[in-house]
């Protein structure tokens, strides 16, 4: 099987304790389901952070954790990504200069800037919003991996030598 006939699932959510101040500390974590069933986790921490940026970054890190070509189903209770990506907002930004319609500069345009790329490699990308802790297993179980990493500063990620973005990061695709 190819990657460009696989669908994948990406489970995510960010955390943030005293969010946008100096002393936030973020965490992250996103689930990356593969067609077998197979999971790679994976999460990260900021300080200082926001939520924003936390949900943004699962989310990044989960499509780059995909092999490139798949079709994702990104699933988040952050209305901020599913709707940027959705109802395009990120289109209109681009169009005005990253821009928003009030003229401010888009918050964490950097961060917009990689989910672009990572949204590239894909065949398709499909945000799913779901509500946060409303009993969405895997919505909660990323929930208290992004917990657990803004409350400790500790990180999973894959080995060092592991594959990156495009590379099938342990799955197996055949």
């Amino acid at each position: 099987m190819n990657a460009a006939s696989t669908s994948f699932t990406v489970v995510t959510d960010g955390a943030c304790s005293g969010n946008g101040t100096a002393s936030a500390r973020g965490g992250w974590a996103a689930i990356v389901i593969a067609p077998d069933g197979s999971e790679l986790v994976l999460t990260g921490a900021e300080a200082p952070s926001t939520n924003n940026r936390m949900e943004l970054t699962a989310a990044i890190e989960g499509l780059a954790a995909a092999p490139a070509g798949s079709a994702v189903t990104l699933v988040t209770d952050s209305s901020y990504v599913a709707k940027a990506i959705s109802d395009r907002w990120i289109d209109g930004w681009q169009r005005r200069g990253w821009r928003t319609t009030d003229k401010k500069p888009v918050a964490n345009r950097e961060l917009w800037e990689r989910m672009l790329v990572e949204i590239a490699r894909h065949a398709t990308v499909t945000p799913t919003l779901v509500r946060g802790h409303a009993g969405h297993e895997l919505n909660e179980r990323a929930d208290e991996l992004a917990q657990f990493a803004a409350a400790t500063g500790e990180a999973t990620a894959p080995p060092a030598d592991a594959p990156r973005a495009g590379d099938q990061m342990g799955f197996d695709l055949s």
